[in-house]
């Protein structure tokens, strides 16, 4: 399996209900690094899995929207909390969408998986990986 990963970040802010958050119940804020790789089985006719600019342009394009924004008061995620697990899954679901309609430059047919990673900190991260079809 071949893959290409990009790499943007976000800042956000944040609560959890819950008592298995402690401390991060309260309002906070995280600076989360998110990869995405693109998995296919095959190169394309270029050598490549897709074409990488497109791909980091498609990723800031799903993230524009939280960058910078209190979570907690986006009605998408109304009544959600907003785990990084949460996040990977949400982040993969726009990515793949734009994937299936080959905005990556590649027949979306052509690509198998992504897999979504968001690290919260040098010592903790979270993903989610699919397939495409």
């Amino acid at each position: 399996m071949y893959a290409v990963e990009v790499r943007h970040h976000i800042m956000i802010a944040h609560s959890f209900r819950g008592a298995v958050f402690g401390p991060a119940q309260a309002l906070h804020g995280a600076t989360f690094v998110i990869d995405a790789a693109i998995l296919a089985e095959t190169l394309d006719e270029n050598g490549i899995v897709v074409d990488i600019g497109r791909a980091h342009e498609a990723l800031k394009a799903v993230l524009a929207p939280l960058d910078y924004q209190n979570l907690d008061a986006l009605p998408e995620f109304a009544g959600q909390n907003t785990t990084t697990e949460f996040l990977t899954r949400h982040v993969f679901d726009r990515l793949a969408a734009a994937a299936r309609a080959g905005d990556l430059g590649r027949d979306g047919r052509a690509l198998a998986a992504i897999r979504v990673t968001i690290s919260e900190s040098h010592v903790a991260r979270a993903w989610y990986e699919a397939p495409l079809w």
